[in-house]
């Protein structure tokens, strides 16, 4: 049986843990339209894998430090800056990605092969990433569960956040942050590349079908371990990318949804 093998085992794992943490954080990512800015993240997060390397310590443990600083910085400048957040997060975008494929050129020794750290692979997830993806849902589960009413008020109205003496500059840096943590989890399951793609795509499913947040929450946790379990046993056992294929599933699901929702509205 497959299901006997430590690395289908630790794949099964790390797919419901990042399931979990795309199911919290990326339900407010679609709520608040921070779909682009958490690709902005997701891809300089890259650079914190390349100075992980070059420094010899574990790239996601690196990658967690670089990402929520970029983030914290991101959102800072957005706000104070009066800066147009399209071209920050596209200069952050840019600079992540150039500086990790330049740290990861001065390392010295063998280059590792860029590609896993880009589309990832589930199947080669260690205890040790294991661990660390605990770690984080459990930040991200005590966080959100503490400032739930907080992100509630910003998620949909700012403006009455600030007359509820709700701290948004505050609440909008501890989100970006927690993207950034989330981002991080989805490393390992499908790179960089594809985990705004994942932060996204099950909370989007979820949102054809409520309107209440917490719902949407839990609908989308579902969903994620569900395309996480049938992206992970496709992908084994036809020999295809295990991130590619967990994107695929969930892309086509939304997309045949959002196809059969339109027309039941365009007929009633």
């Amino acid at each position: 049986m497959v299901f006997e093998y430590a690395f289908f085992q630790n794949a099964i794992m790390a797919g419901v843990l990042a399931a979990i943490a795309c199911g919290i954080i990326g339900s407010y990512v679609v709520v608040k339209r921070l779909v682009f800015i958490s690709g902005g993240i997701s891809h300089a997060a890259f650079g914190g894998i390349g100075l992980g390397l070059f420094l010899g310590y574990n790239p996601l443990l690196v990658a967690i430090l670089f990402s929520v600083f970029s983030s914290s910085i991101l959102g800072i400048i957005s706000r104070k800056a009066y800066q147009r957040e399209d071209t920050l997060i596209g200069a952050m975008w840019a600079i992540g990605m150039a500086f990790g494929i330049f740290m990861i050129y001065q390392t010295p020794g063998y280059v590792p092969d860029l590609a896993s750290y880009l589309f990832g692979n589930i199947l080669t997830v260690s205890r040790q990433d294991i661990f660390i993806m605990l770690i984080l849902n459990i930040i991200i589960g005590i966080v959100v569960f503490s400032r739930y009413n907080e992100f509630l008020a910003f998620s949909f109205d700012e403006e009455f956040s600030e007359v509820t003496n709700v701290p948004v500059m505050k609440t909008y840096i501890i989100l970006l942050s927690l993207v950034a943590l989330t981002v991080v989890i989805l490393v390992s399951v499908v790179g960089i590349i594809l985990a705004m793609a994942l932060l996204t795509l099950p909370a989007a499913t979820a949102s054809l079908f409520t309107n209440s947040l917490k719902k949407m929450i839990i609908l989308s946790l579902i969903m994620g371990i569900i395309y996480m379990l049938l992206g992970i046993g496709i992908s084994f056992l036809l020999d295809q990318p295990s991130g590619a294929t967990i994107v695929l599933i969930s892309g086509v699901s939304y997309l045949i949804l959002l196809g059969i929702k339109s027309l039941i509205l365009k007929n009633n």
